[in-house]
């Protein structure tokens, strides 16, 4: 598995590294750092009265995420970082000290993205894109493996769909209350 990985990885590097691209994505990847993008989102849809089921999804999605990817997962298979076994000489962000598998980036940024896409999608396209974005920097930053990557976006994708669901379902059985009372 790890040939292959690295096989893309490497390819990355010889086909995209670049002078634009090493400002761009150092910032890009930003955006998934410790969640936070996502959480604050989450937490002003709190705030309003259309999205409010939305931001309590969000929020939910992306610490579901968290716990699953970042403290079980990471810590069970204790995968290594690329930039561990195979450093760059020109490594554009500081080497994670974290385990590499899931890649929690992806995973926060796949949890809120899918969850703003089910209640928006003119926001949740483009927040689709920006996952996306996240995903690819973690590659081109060589800190995680594509296999991270894909398995990170899985999980955030799956936090994310079973959020919406349960806070609809939550939702409507608070609603059901209200009316038989």
């Amino acid at each position: 598995m790890n040939d292959f990985d690295f096989s893309i990885l490497n390819s990355i590097q010889e086909k995209f590294r670049g002078n634009v691209m090493d400002k761009a994505v150092p910032f890009i990847t930003k955006f998934g750092d410790k969640g936070i993008f996502w959480l604050t989102c989450g937490t002003v849809l709190i705030f309003t009265k259309k999205y409010r089921k939305c931001g309590v999804a969000m929020i939910s999605a992306i610490s579901g995420g968290f716990v699953i990817g970042n403290l079980i997962i990471k810590n069970a298979v204790k995968r290594s970082r690329p930039c561990w076994i195979s450093p760059l000489s020109d490594m554009l962000i500081a080497v994670p000290s974290d385990y590499s598998f899931p890649s929690g980036h992806s995973t926060a940024s796949f949890a809120g993205a899918v969850v703003l896409f089910r209640y928006n999608r003119k926001l949740g396209i483009p927040a689709l894109a920006l996952a996306s974005l996240v995903a690819f920097s973690r590659m081109y930053l060589y800190v995680h493996f594509p296999t991270d990557v894909v398995a990170g976006s899985l999980l955030g994708i799956a936090m994310g769909t079973m959020a919406v669901k349960a806070t609809e379902k939550y939702t409507e059985k608070r609603k059901l209350r209200r009316e038989n009372k």
